[in-house]
């Protein structure tokens, strides 16, 4: 059978088997306990439940988890079935409840979900944290469905640890097109003019509707089935952290909490159990030393969808 081709615009990043033996020899494995500066930086390839009790206590500012959602899905070598509200509340609390040993007093949490998982979410993490928010973000992609509504948000649930915690506003402003500016003695009110059009700076609320999901002509892009964008994790970060913060991701994927930590001058930790998706994000991360670009984010600000690439054309 003849190979399909792949189109020159496509820059979706891959890795052959050769280049996933070379990069895989940068992964790491830990069956004792280990200091937070040998872990720091480093991406851990084994199951997250046999590796949580070795991770020292109290060295995490910033974890994020993007769970199996409850679903049934493979990825690659792995397979998460889908369970029943209860069986995944479940499965979760014990998640979260073998977690809590490495966060700061003063850390912060953000959690993965879709409408469904998002039920057993709300419920655990009130148990054990503070929520603060739920995040809505839509996804542009996807088919739709002819007998329900076509499914294009996923949740984020945004908690901390105390009322102590780092919440970075100024960072995370979105740069909007004003369409009806207003003025008031024939001055911009609240927006100004430059050579880009008429823009405004406003304060982020809890509905991204600014974020592109990575598609084959981004270099983002890789053949993880849900990777994050880089622009979803840089608002996250940028609001949760401080430079030299180390951000913890338990379910780490292909990479883009860790490439986006380094690009944002944060440090990092990341366990997947998958090699091929944790030798990928090896290569991201080699790629990140040249290429320090976060698409949607230019001149300290994130820009709503589409108005940063009009802007480039001109």
């Amino acid at each position: 059978m003849k190979e399909k081709s792949i189109s020159k615009q496509n820059r979706t990043l891959r890795i052959d088997e050769i280049e996933q033996k070379r990069l895989s020899t940068k992964l790491l494995k830990i069956n004792s306990e280990i200091s937070v500066k040998q872990l720091q930086n480093k991406i851990i390839n084994q199951d997250l439940f046999e590796v949580i009790k070795y991770l020292p206590n109290n060295f995490v500012d910033l974890l994020f988890i993007d769970p199996p959602y409850n679903l049934s899905k493979t990825f690659n070598s792995n397979k998460f079935t889908k369970k029943t509200i209860d069986e995944y509340t479940d499965w979760l609390d014990n998640l979260i409840k073998q977690l809590i040993k490495i966060l700061k007093p003063n850390s912060s949490i953000y959690v993965c979900g879709d409408w469904l998982s998002s039920t057993s979410i709300h419920i655990v993490l009130n148990k054990y944290f503070k929520v603060k928010n739920r995040i809505t973000w839509e996804r542009e992609k996807g088919r739709g469905a002819k007998t329900n509504w076509k499914n294009s948000t996923e949740d984020i649930w945004f908690c901390t640890n105390s009322d102590d915690y780092t919440f970075n506003i100024d960072e995370v402003k979105l740069k909007r097109k004003v369409l009806a500016p207003y003025k008031e003695n024939g001055n911009p009110k609240d927006w100004e003019n430059d050579l880009d059009g008429n823009f405004r700076l406003t304060h982020p609320s809890n509905i991204w509707t600014d974020i592109t999901i990575p598609f084959w002509s981004m270099p983002e892009n890789t053949e993880h089935p849900t990777q994050k964008p880089e622009k979803l994790m840089a608002k996250i970060i940028m609001a949760s952290s401080k430079k030299e913060d180390i951000i913890f991701d338990p379910f780490l994927g292909s990479g883009t909490t860790a490439v986006v930590a380094k690009k944002l001058s944060r440090k990092f930790v990341g366990v997947e159990l998958d090699e091929k998706f944790a030798a990928l994000a090896i290569k991201r991360l080699e790629t990140a030393e040249i290429n320090k670009s976060i698409q949607g984010y230019k001149e300290g600000v994130f820009w709503e969808r589409n108005t940063l690439s009009m802007q480039n054309k001109k």
